[in-house]
């Protein structure tokens, strides 16, 4: 059941007759998405594959987003384990579409978990430049190292800190920020009812009042002329069109972006904060908004931002706003190269002896740094993390063992068949059996062979007598059968 006191809120914002639409989206089933993996697929390439059969339908915001059918069941799937696709709810696609990341560019995903948005942001990248996802709960951070992991992303760094110890190492830095921001979640009532017991007006003033921190973090990060996408889950105007409208004044080297919005996308609207605002007892919020005599300049541009309700489109409730840095100043970044990728160290030779014999091909720029005995490669012009809670240091090759190479399973997942000496692809129904962590019978020579499905890398194989021994990671196994 919706609390009475958000209802309430709701029905101060909206006219009767939406009021109205907006409840009656509650007693609809909630719609669900999937959105392909370009490092790895689209729908062109996919749709003659689809043995689950999957009822796909495109969703207009992102083009690589599909919405599926209710009683698909995506999720258990070789094809999900194997990165080829990400499901998401279809409005939280939105945001990281309105960054429009591109191949070379430098992007920091400040509130990154569970990984939808850096994962839509590093299928876009191409695997070039340089991708800082970070997370402050330490269980969801991992939760987003996996998913950076299983989706074959090579360029990404996984930080697990709080937004204002990453301003000192990343001080204008960044082309684009990504901050989909810590909010009451309301706009996920109905995925999750449970939400709505911890929700609250005191708490969506928490969430406002640490939006303004979050986003502080961001500007100093961000380079001169660069993007930053703010998006929330909630209707709450303190924590939307109230978040951006108290940014812009306390940064008036920012502006809000006119972009394109899709059918169903509604303006932002600073009436919706005001009138919230007249109803509260918090003095802060009246002075910020009542004491401002150019209230209608800034009305007119947090129309350019974006509101997505239930009732009016296919998705869940989401705000977004894309801001830009408007001080075009070149300066000097602090861009660290890695030129020194090709030295072959002794204690790597076995790494070596392992790629000579296995890979034909790593297209990939970066620095070879062993940590501990876990090998890495290292995106160019990461600066110096030393300190950083890292869970992440870019592509992870694998363990070098005291008298052999183990490869990783996020570097399976990262290769394709035309990167390797030696493959085996095996049919869908096997590959839920090889999932589960089962060996099958194989006439290979011995060594490494990565294991596909339908032409999709799905983890490591090892030739032991005549049987491919499994070394798809036991923590990951799980019966899908």
């Amino acid at each position: 059941m919706l609390p009475n006191l958000f209802l309430d809120r709701i029905k101060l914002i909206l006219s009767a007759a939406e009021y109205n639409d907006f409840l009656a989206s509650y007693e609809i089933e909630r719609k669900h998405g999937l959105r392909f993996n370009l490092l790895k697929a689209n729908y062109d390439t996919f749709k003659d594959k689809n043995i689950d059969n999957i009822q796909l339908s495109p969703i207009d915001w992102v083009n690589n987003g599909y919405f599926y059918e209710n009683d698909n069941r995506p999720g258990k799937s070789p094809y999900h384990e194997a990165g080829v696709y990400y499901i998401q709810e279809p409005s939280a696609m939105a945001p990281a579409a309105y960054l429009d990341a591109k191949p070379g560019e430098y992007i920091l995903d400040l509130c990154a978990a569970p990984g939808g948005k850096s994962t839509q942001i590093a299928s876009t990248m191409n695997h070039q430049g340089l991708l800082v996802s970070n997370e402050i709960n330490s269980k969801r951070c991992k939760i987003l190292s996996e998913n950076i992991e299983r989706m074959g992303i090579s360029n990404a760094v996984v930080t697990n800190e709080p937004p204002d110890n990453l301003t000192k190492i990343f001080p204008g830095f960044f082309d684009k920020i990504m901050v989909d921001a810590p909010c009451s979640g309301e706009g996920m009532f109905k995925k999750n009812l449970n939400a709505t017991d911890e929700w609250s007006t005191e708490n969506v003033e928490i969430c406002s009042q640490r939006q303004d921190m979050i986003l502080d973090c961001a500007s100093k990060m961000l380079a001169p002329g660069g993007r930053i996408v703010f998006s929330t889950c909630t209707f709450a105007p303190e924590e939307n069109e109230g978040s951006i409208y108290r940014f812009l004044k306390r940064h008036s080297d920012f502006k809000i972006v006119d972009v394109v919005k899709y059918n169903g996308m509604s303006d932002g609207n600073l009436d919706y904060y005001k009138k919230i605002v007249d109803t509260t007892n918090n003095s802060d919020f009246k002075d910020t908004i009542n004491s401002e005599l150019d209230y209608d300049f800034y009305k007119e541009e947090l129309k350019k931002t974006i509101r997505l309700w239930p009732h009016l489109l296919k998705g869940e409730g989401h705000f977004v706003a894309v801001l830009e840095q408007t001080n075009n100043k070149i300066e000097k970044r602090n861009i660290f190269s890695s030129k020194n990728k090709n030295k072959k160290p002794k204690e790597l030779d076995l790494y070596y002896e392992f790629f000579n014999d296995t890979i034909s091909e790593l297209p990939l720029d970066g620095k070879l740094e062993l940590f501990k005995d876990q090998l890495y490669l290292v995106p160019n012009g990461l600066p110096s993390l030393s300190g950083v809670r890292l869970l992440r240091r870019g592509l992870h090759l694998g363990t070098l063992l005291k008298n052999r190479f183990e490869p990783s399973h996020a570097l399976a997942l990262y290769l394709s068949n035309d990167m390797v000496k030696k493959s085996v692809d095996i049919s869908y129904d096997q590959a839920k059996k090889f999932i589960a962590g089962e060996t099958f019978p194989c006439s290979k020579e011995k060594g490494w062979y990565l294991i596909t499905v339908n032409g999709y890398s799905l983890g490591w194989g090892k030739m032991a007598g005549k049987v491919m021994k499994n070394h798809y990671p036991k923590g990951l196994r799980k019966n899908i059968l």
